[in-house]
């Protein structure tokens, strides 16, 4: 008696084992089975199925499981472009800024080998301060020869309009002569004076950089862009 029940008990539990694997496999070849699911243009999912029809080969597709998970997706030719537009776009930005990086890198070195001490800044901006300066002068010198030969030319001007005698053409030229040149020479001193500005203000940048470099508070390299997040 006891060994009949035994042999029932084994008996029960085998076909209990075989009906687990069998239930095991046919819900692993269900698993295994996919579902395409297809959109239109604006993204929207229009169908699903075992494949996609053929009026929806070159559109976005995801493809799922029996139990719903996304096991794979592909984009459309138009967002398959767009991607790689972004990220050519990305790649010419980082290579941008690491020319920028590796520039200033360099204008640093140069700088602080170029300089000892803030005083030879200051130095080199007067010297080229004082060459401008020199130009200045001369063209004020020119100027005053032109006014000069201006007011003798319209003294000429003035003394034939009294005696009632016409001014020659020779005469009116070379006042309308003094007055272009002196209107030119006024030109060229205002454009040294800006230059002077312009040299003064590059200088103090100049000057702010070493002291940044000198006191390591500048910080040459900055931080690379983020990548985009991935789809």
């Amino acid at each position: 008696m006891l060994n009949l029940t035994r042999a029932f008990f084994a008996a029960v539990l085998a076909m209990a084992l075989a009906a687990f694997m069998a239930g095991s496999v046919l819900a692993q070849s269900k698993s295994s089975t996919k579902i395409i699911c297809w959109k239109d243009k604006s993204g929207k999912v229009v169908g699903c199925g075992d494949k996609v029809p053929p009026e929806f080969e070159d559109s976005a597709t995801k493809e799922l499981d029996r139990s719903g998970m996304t096991r794979k997706t592909t984009e459309t030719a138009e967002e398959q472009a767009r991607r790689a537009a972004q990220n050519e776009a990305l790649a010419k930005q980082t290579a941008e800024e690491k020319k920028k990086q590796d520039e200033q890198r360099r204008r640093d070195s140069a700088l602080l080998n170029t300089y000892a001490t803030e005083t030879e800044i200051d130095q080199r901006r007067d010297r080229e301060v004082q060459v401008v300066e020199a130009q200045i002068a001369q063209f004020r010198v020119l100027h005053t020869t032109a006014s000069r030969h201006l007011a003798d030319a319209q003294s000429r001007i003035a003394a034939a309009e009294k005696g009632k005698k016409p001014p020659s053409d020779a005469l009116k030229g070379e006042a309308e002569q003094a007055a272009a040149d002196m209107a030119k020479l006024e030109q060229n001193i205002a454009n040294k004076n800006k230059e002077i500005e312009e040299i003064r203000a590059r200088y103090a940048q100049t000057k702010q950089r070493y002291m940044d470099l000198r006191s390591g508070a500048a910080h040459s390299a900055a931080a690379p862009p983020a990548a985009p997040a991935k789809k």
